[in-house]
């Protein structure tokens, strides 16, 4: 019992590590997927903007993308956007790695993600992703870009992600 109680400690502060605390700002120009500019001036377009960090060799990222592509499509009208950070298509420099970059589009094609997919920049992996340690992780901002609710490890369904979205729109 006492080393269950060690080992979901340590789990607990692993995961804060992992986090954006509410209230964080998050700033950001880089290009998405197709090579156009983006800023973090998105966020001003939606009530609420779930960000989604994945990785191209990531099973459950993968697999919740098709939920994800139905889910943006379904929270349109609410005025909420969902935004995925690939984050291994570049490298610690925030160079873009021309067979992961392609690895990636061809996830977003084949999963129906086609929602916006940002190309991280060496300020945003030095940033407000320099703590990310594990994928998918997840989380929330509202129409100024400051972080709100919680951050989320691992994948979820279509209706999961749904009630974490209306809960935050309340």
């Amino acid at each position: 019992m006492k080393k269950l109680f060690v080992i979901l400690t340590m789990l607990f502060v692993l995961c804060g590590a992992f986090a954006q605390e509410a209230g964080d700002i998050i700033q950001f120009d880089t290009k998405d997927m197709d090579g156009n500019p983006v800023t973090s001036a998105v966020f001003s377009e939606n009530k609420l903007t779930m960000i989604n960090i994945w990785g191209t060799f990531c099973g459950p990222c993968i697999r919740e993308m098709p939920d994800l592509a139905k889910l943006s499509e379904a929270n349109k009208d609410k005025g909420v956007e969902i935004i995925g950070i690939p984050i291994d298509i570049v490298n610690d420099w925030g160079n873009i790695q021309s067979r992961a970059k392609s690895d990636g589009d061809r996830i977003i094609k084949s999963t129906g993600a086609d929602y916006t997919h940002l190309i991280p920049t060496r300020d945003m992996l030095s940033g407000f992703l320099r703590n990310v340690q594990a994928v998918p992780m997840t989380f929330f901002v509202d129409s100024e870009g400051k972080v709100v609710g919680s951050t989320y490890m691992g994948a979820r369904s279509q209706a999961a992600w749904q009630k974490i979205i209306d809960s935050l729109l309340d």
